[in-house]
């Protein structure tokens, strides 16, 4: 069992804080695929159609 203060898990937390921070910002680098922002387009007209309607 480690504590709070091991330096081998701090060491280990730091390398998995970093990849996850790497691989996230990776992703938002992406862009989205097309059939995903005409679903978006979609819903959003739909919700502005029932806005209208109240």
């Amino acid at each position: 069992m480690t504590t709070e203060n091991d330096p081998k898990q701090e060491r280990i937390d730091r390398y998995i804080d970093q990849n996850l921070k790497k691989v996230f910002s990776d992703l938002e680098k992406d862009q989205m695929p097309d059939e995903i922002v005409d679903l978006l387009s979609v819903l959003r007209a739909q919700d502005k159609e029932m806005q209208a309607d109240k």
